[in-house]
């Protein structure tokens, strides 16, 4: 019987999936010590860049308190940073300094493995990330990513394995980012990937936009993939990762030994869901199978931006032609694989070209930049539409940009810049987020305690008594009353 070992992608890829990285310190804090007592290989914790940037600007919080006070709480499973050291998911004018000083600082809180890899499946320059990775501390896991196109063929997929498998990585991942993978082509695809990668051992991360995730993840399990990973309701399915539920079962019924105790993480699902329902968040569900997911490749959560800038356009009932136009412009760029920053940069022109009424008339900064190689080197412009780079690169702006782009700062500008006294969790915030990280920083702490699904009325009574916001709340049922009064001195009533 062989044993098949999960993955935890809840509280990382599951709430970007579906809650739009809108999942605060403390909703991910009381359902830690269920995860953490699941069994899991490991956890996917936290992403770069982009995430901090959505604590910063969006939540109005301290990241430093997710990191510091998460990694306190994970006791038993190996928690995972995802991301690159630098690169555009960290910010194109953050200096490698500032990503080792993140990555070193990590793993001073016990964060000790990564999972990493290229947009372009380019792993010419991935041996020295590995070595910088490696050096720090941290031990990265790197993709393969899946794309539909006719770039990627069976060729390309066993070529690019063969490369990675020749830096001799700890682990290998198969990334399904887009969720297109079918069973069949699992089937197909997986086990000739396999066989060029040596003894490397696989993981297999699927999305679940087709419906087809779950089938996927049994089909990588069968062609010898021994890391799987999951979420827990309510925040798998749909655009996220399969059930941990569903997928243990299966597995099980399939005679694999699924290690994972789907028991003791059931409270941390159901605190999800209070949370879900509180907040207005979405609940996964299983999406039904859509073909015309191949043509556009849009990611699910991307749709809804898409339908909201075309709101502001006054032209949200052209949605379909924005999709249509989404795969047109995919073609022009070269095929990227769907994956952010890339599909925000192919569906965001899409929805220029509609809405302007002529292709490329009008272009956005990330356009030109993508033109001009900044977003995937050679391998991007070598595949992209020579006639339609031209058509981006002839205008002012364009030649604007292709100006060489100053340095970024150097650890030590940034020092001058900000402070000495600065300390390093501060100063590595202000460089990835910018000035907006001024009102945040030094602000690390306690976070707000937030009413859970965990005795919610000693909760409640809590919360209102910490609030400033209100002297007098009144709350009655049938057979229940509650006064509570706030004063200005002692002998106040309260």
């Amino acid at each position: 019987m062989r044993q098949i070992k999960f993955v935890d992608t809840t509280i990382r890829d599951g709430q970007a999936s579906l809650w739009a990285m809108n999942m605060r310190t403390a909703h991910m804090l009381p359902a830690m010590p269920y995860l953490d007592a699941a069994g899991f290989d490991s956890m996917e914790f936290i992403a770069t860049g982009s995430r901090m940037k959505k604590f910063v600007r969006h939540l109005k919080e301290n990241p430093w308190d997710w990191i510091k006070q998460g990694a306190a709480a994970a006791r038993h499973t190996p928690l995972r940073w995802h991301g690159p050291i630098d690169g555009p998911s960290m910010s194109g004018r953050v200096p490698p300094e500032v990503g080792e000083l993140l990555i070193s600082k990590a793993v001073e809180l016990g964060i000790r493995y990564t999972r990493t890899g290229n947009n372009w499946n380019d792993f010419s320059a991935m041996g020295s990330q590995l070595e910088r990775f490696e050096r720090l501390g941290m031990t990265p896991i790197i993709n393969v990513m899946y794309s539909v196109s006719p770039r990627h063929t069976d060729d390309y997929f066993v070529t690019k394995t063969k490369e990675v498998a020749a830096l001799k990585p700890y682990r290998l991942c198969f990334k399904d980012v887009g969720g297109l993978l079918t069973p069949d082509r699992t089937r197909e695809l997986l086990p000739k990937m396999m066989a060029v990668a040596g003894d490397i051992p696989w993981e297999f991360h699927g999305h679940c936009n087709n419906g087809l995730g779950p089938l996927n993840a049994i089909e990588a399990v069968r062609a010898g993939a021994e890391y799987v990973h999951t979420a827990v309701p309510p925040l798998a399915n749909a655009n996220s990762q399969p059930s941990v539920y569903n997928v243990a079962r299966n597995l099980r019924e399939l005679g694999f030994d699924a290690a994972v105790d789907e028991e003791a993480v059931r409270p941390a699902g159901a605190h999800f869901e209070f949370v879900a329902k509180r907040e207005g968040f979405q609940l996964g569900t299983p999406y039904e199978y859509d073909e015309r997911l191949y043509r556009h490749q849009i990611p699910g959560g991307m749709i809804s931006n898409l339908q909201y800038q075309l709101r502001l356009a006054g032209v949200e009932d052209r949605l379909e032609e924005v999709l249509e136009e989404t795969a047109r412009v995919r073609a022009d760029f070269g095929y990227p694989i769907m994956v952010t920053p890339l599909s925000q940069f192919v569906g965001s022109q899409a929805a220029i070209n509609v809405i302007v009424g002529e292709r490329y008339r009008q272009v956005t900064d990330k356009t030109i930049e993508y033109a001009l190689g900044r977003h995937g080197g050679d391998e991007a412009l070598n595949a992209m539409d020579p006639d339609v780079r031209d058509k981006i690169l002839d205008r002012s702006r364009a030649r604007e940009l292709a100006k060489e782009p100053e340095p970024p700062p150097t650890l030590a500008d940034l020092r001058a810049r900000y402070g000495h006294d600065v300390c390093d969790e501060d100063l590595i915030l202000m460089a990835i987020v910018g000035d907006d990280a001024v009102d945040v920083v030094g602000s690390a702490s306690e976070p707000r305690r937030y009413v859970t699904s965990d005795r919610p009325l000693v909760q409640l009574v809590r919360e209102l008594a910490e609030r400033g916001s209100h002297r007098f709340v009144s709350i009655r049922r049938e057979d229940f009353s509650l006064t509570m009064r706030k004063g200005a001195d002692r002998g106040t009533d309260s």
